[in-house]
């Protein structure tokens, strides 16, 4: 195959991450904290002496958009939204510290917040959120503070990654990044949750540009493929 062919596989590679991306935003458009993910291209340039330099393109790079979603009213006591900056965080397999819009937790066995996943929420310290037996109605001010029949028990804690460009899909809603830093001025919501900011018109339109973009790259490819084998075919006679 010559260089024509890699850069379009190269660009076909792309595509194809793009499609997935796009599928499993549709699929999440009305999953809890769900936030879409786009594809990054780039391009790789080397020098081929004295040819024209080649390029091809990658697109294995997802980014997160976390532009607000809108809030839903449930009227739970441990549903818990997010207007403004920020993610919930809570502690992951292997005690890693993780991210989270999905504001649907519930009491584990033990008293901790946990999300529906069974993964502990941590507070504006780092340590897991902890509700004492029986204490009667819990309420959730929106900077955060926890009370038990109007005494404080604690403090919610609100992060955001240190570098945004590190922040990574890794499960289900959560995200990891390279580091976190506190988040000061955003809202904690008791009683509502944030939907899915997935458009799923703006990704079906966006489905079917990308879907043709590939169409084009391989018919290219057939082309190529037959003027290949005319080639072979008319040299072996």
């Amino acid at each position: 195959m010559d260089s024509t062919g890699y850069i379009t596989l190269s660009r076909q590679s792309g595509l194809l991450n793009q499609m997935d991306a796009i599928a499993n935003n549709i699929a999440n458009a009305t999953t809890t904290g769900f936030k879409r993910e786009g594809t990054l291209f780039s391009e790789w340039v080397a020098k081929t002496g004295d040819s024209p330099s080649l390029s091809m393109g990658y697109g294995n790079t997802r980014v997160v958009d976390i532009m607000q979603a809108g809030l839903s009213q449930t009227g739970g006591a441990f549903d818990l939204a997010v207007e403004g900056e920020g993610f919930f965080m809570v502690e992951g397999p292997n005690a890693q510290q993780m991210l989270t819009r999905a504001g649907a937790f519930v009491i584990g066995p033990d008293g901790t917040l946990q999300t529906e996943d069974g993964f502990p929420v941590l507070d504006e310290s780092g340590s897991r959120v902890f509700i004492p037996p029986g204490a009667g109605k819990v309420t959730i001010a929106q900077d955060g503070t926890l009370s038990a029949n109007g005494s404080p028990i604690g403090r919610m804690g609100l992060f955001n990654p240190t570098d945004p460009l590190t922040l990574t899909h890794s499960q289900g809603t959560l995200f990891t990044a390279s580091g976190y830093q506190p988040v000061t001025g955003s809202k904690i919501m008791q009683g509502y949750l944030e939907e899915s900011n997935v458009s799923p018109i703006n990704e079906i339109a966006t489905m079917i540009s990308v879907q043709r973009a590939y169409q084009m790259g391989q018919s290219f490819l057939d082309r190529e493929d037959d003027r290949a084998r005319n080639v072979i075919q008319t040299l072996g006679r």
